[in-house]
């Protein structure tokens, strides 16, 4: 701005600072939030891969594929109770970044605040004396143009008694307000000097935050990807394992399992219980004869 008290262009890049600072805790809290959440997923699958039955009577190879099913989902929840780990670690390095900015700017905003103080209160004071100045003038001017015009003596001596000294204090004003611009103008010098390196430190600050925004957001995408990539690898084991499930063998296991013998229950032949009964009873005997003698 040409006000030279003016800070409107000072205040908008704090503004902006600001503004980025706040993002950077923006994006800490969503880190913060996903990890809340990637954990509390990560220990639901365990609980589920632990707890909950799941073919538990499945036999030979079909139950080996289960047990992979189940190792690898206890292995993908593990996995994201890491995810949110990693995601916690990388809040915290966002946080301490931030709050690193925010030392390192404090230092210089104070600098500015007290060059800003230093800078209004020697304009006001400069401008001041400017004022006092320009009254002795005109108060200078008014003696004069009143000597020129007086008739009595008495009167005029007193009019130059006081014109001279309006002399004396415009000069003294003059030579005090020229003093207070050669000091102001030190000071404008020292606070555009200092401004300009703010300008050059905010913007180092703003194209580092910059950049560790955008790599952090890089990073994140790969742990995501990452965490894809090593999930899909466990799903593939279980599809291994599935490809080695063999319907026969487990019908030969089962079988070979349970099998009560080789041989096949012989025939039941038919018994004629009836008449083997008729057969099996004796004939009804007769009355003995008496033999004569």
């Amino acid at each position: 701005s040409t006000d030279l008290t003016s800070t409107v262009g000072y205040d908008n890049i704090i503004q902006h600072l600001n503004d980025g600072r706040k993002n950077c805790k923006e994006f800490e809290d969503f880190l913060k939030e996903r990890a809340i959440i990637e954990e509390k997923y990560g220990k639901e699958l365990i609980n589920l891969s632990k707890k909950k039955p799941c073919g538990q009577t499945e036999l030979n190879t079909l139950k080996r594929s289960l047990d992979v099913f189940k190792q690898q989902v206890d292995n993908v929840g593990q996995s994201h109770i890491q995810l949110a780990q990693t995601l916690r670690e990388e809040a915290k390095k966002m946080e301490d970044f931030r709050e690193k900015q925010k030392l390192h700017r404090k230092k210089i905003e104070l600098i500015m605040e007290a060059i800003h103080k230093n800078r209004n209160l020697q304009y006001k004071k400069t401008m001041e004396v400017k004022q006092t100045c320009c009254s002795e003038l005109h108060c200078r001017r008014q003696c004069t143009r009143a000597v020129l015009h007086l008739s009595s003596l008495s009167y005029f001596w007193q009019l130059f008694l006081k014109l001279a000294q309006t002399k004396s204090a415009l000069e003294d004003s003059d030579r005090s307000y020229q003093q207070n611009i050669t000091a102001l103008e030190k000071i404008r010098e020292e606070w555009q000097k200092e401004h300009i390196k703010a300008c050059e430190f905010f913007e180092t600050q703003e194209c580092e935050r910059i950049n560790y925004f955008r790599n952090a957001l890089w990073l994140h995408a790969n742990q995501l990807s990452q965490d894809c990539v090593q999930n899909d690898e466990k799903y593939e084991d279980i599809r291994k394992s599935l490809e080695m499930c063999s319907i026969e063998k487990d019908i030969e296991f089962f079988v070979n399992l349970r099998k009560t013998g080789s041989l096949a229950p012989a025939p039941v032949l038919y018994e004629n219980y009836y008449n083997a009964q008729r057969n099996a009873t004796p004939a009804r005997s007769q009355a003995p004869v008496p033999i004569s003698r």
